[in-house]
């Protein structure tokens, strides 16, 4: 590529900004518009980003915490796993289990299929006894949390976006309705005939 071609597309991309007779005042307002979008889109997305992901990573940091594996016992049988179903299928199942107060507790979790009433299987509970899933690990939670973050970030860039598109639009037609009168006025006079 051309050193010549390469200016030549930063003029075409910078056109709003040039001195130009022909440039209106929409064209100067959509030019802002865009330059502060992407500014908004960057750092906002960035600090909305980085924020969630934080917070999704400290969630999930105090639930690693909070949760612990308990011993259990099953009181209904776990259903068996059909042919279609992969190893790893868990199926819902009543168990026993004593809570951090010393009460035993009834509930209903997921468990392994294939396991008779009477099992011993290890279950997870929060600090106040309540079942819960088993927490992600910390390379899980760095990931969902990234995962987090970006969808946050994108989110946010979408509606910033979504907000200068619809900014655009109302320019574009405030300039549709400038040409259109325009043309009524200099319209007439490219029918006439000239001598």
């Amino acid at each position: 590529m051309s050193r010549r071609t390469g200016r030549g597309r930063t003029r075409r991309r910078l056109w709003r900004w040039r001195r130009n007779p022909l440039r209106r005042h929409e064209d100067i307002v959509e030019a802002w518009a865009i330059l502060v979008t992407w500014v908004v889109i960057v750092v906002g997305g960035t600090v909305a980003g980085t924020v969630a992901a934080r917070a999704a990573g400290q969630e999930l940091a105090w639930q690693r915490a909070d949760r612990h594996p308990v011993r259990a016992v099953l009181l209904t049988a776990a259903p068996a796993a059909t042919p279609t179903e992969n190893a790893s299928y868990q199926a819902p199942a009543k168990v026993r289990w004593t809570g951090p107060d010393g009460t035993t507790r009834t509930g209903q979790t997921l468990v392994s299929t294939d396991l008779p009433a009477g099992a011993a299987v290890t279950i997870w509970q929060d600090g106040r006894g309540h079942l819960a899933t088993e927490p992600p690990g910390p390379a899980e939670a760095t990931a969902q949390a990234a995962l987090f973050g970006t969808s946050v970030a994108l989110a946010f860039g979408g509606l910033v976006y979504g907000s200068t598109a619809l900014v655009r639009r109302r320019l574009d037609r405030r300039r549709h309705d400038l040409w259109g009168a325009e043309w009524e006025l200099v319209g007439p006079r490219w029918d006439q005939k000239t001598s």
